[in-house]
């Protein structure tokens, strides 16, 4: 779709309009707008959809996503600041805005709903956990990542970048890796390159019913990725699961669906 500009929507590339910029929540604020539009073009629109923005900073996606009057918005931001230029440069968003660390969030929508954001580099893993905590409910994720955050959560298994996040993730949805951001897109420019990733809910094809039991293994099996299985799982399956043959193999080279067979055959035993 087409979108049309917002007086006062971009900031100052000094950050002076909405406050400082902080290190401490990892804040790099993305003024290409090209970049931008992009981002919010890969969003699944349909009318009456929810959104949720994690991290909105200076409103970059914001102001595209505001534009979408069917659909239903919400955005996480625990800087007080942003908060405040949001509000005041937004005007609709006054109680749209949830102040709180989204790693502590209830979910914020009863139904079903859509999450994007420009994810600060220092909390995107955990952000993903979180996901996962709402998986049930959230359809569609379009996130920005450090590039290789976001290439080790889209890998397969034989890479040697694929690990936790890649098993956990794949499990769950779809992982779709859509384009690289070069750092100069960024204000002021983080040390690395970014890039956006699509994930799409599967509803969990494969039935795992106890979500932590599964995260459990998974953990256990990369948290000594050099070492077999059968050493790195041997005080979290049963003793029979030791004499499978996947025990011969490390992490790296087990499937989405291998994890899921030691959990369905072995996870309850223990």
């Amino acid at each position: 779709m087409a979108y049309k500009s917002i007086s006062g929507s971009k900031p100052s590339t000094g950050g002076e309009s909405y406050g400082q910029l902080k290190k401490s929540l990892g804040q790099h604020f993305l003024h290409d707008e090209n970049v931008c539009r992009k981002i919010v073009e890969h969003v699944t629109h349909t009318p009456g959809m929810r959104v949720l923005e994690v991290g909105p900073g200076g409103g970059a996606l914001t102001k595209y996503l505001l534009q979408w009057q069917d659909a239903e918005y919400k955005a996480i931001e625990i800087d007080a600041e942003k908060v405040a230029y949001l509000k005041k440069t937004y005007p609709q968003l006054r109680d749209k805005i949830i102040m709180q660390d989204i790693l502590q969030a209830e979910a914020p929508f009863e139904g079903d709903f859509t999450v994007v954001g420009n994810f600060p580099y220092n909390i995107s893993s955990p952000i993903l956990f979180k996901v996962l905590d709402w998986e049930p409910q959230v359809n569609e994720v379009i996130g920005m990542f450090q590039k290789e955050v976001a290439l080790r959560v889209a890998s397969g298994p034989g890479s040697k970048v694929y690990g936790i996040l890649s098993v956990l993730m794949q499990a769950f949805y779809k992982v779709t890796y859509l384009f690289d951001v070069n750092e100069n897109c960024f204000t002021p420019p983080p040390k690395v390159m970014s890039g956006v990733l699509r994930f799409t809910n599967l509803h969990n094809p494969h039935e795992i019913n106890d979500k932590r039991r599964f995260i459990n293994i998974v953990k256990a099996g990369f948290n000594q990725r050099r070492k077999t299985l059968r050493n790195a799982l041997k005080s979290t399956l049963p003793a029979e699961a030791l004499s499978d043959p996947l025990m011969d193999k490390r992490a790296e080279q087990l499937s989405v669906e291998d994890f899921v067979r030691l959990y369905k055959q072995y996870g309850f035993s223990k």
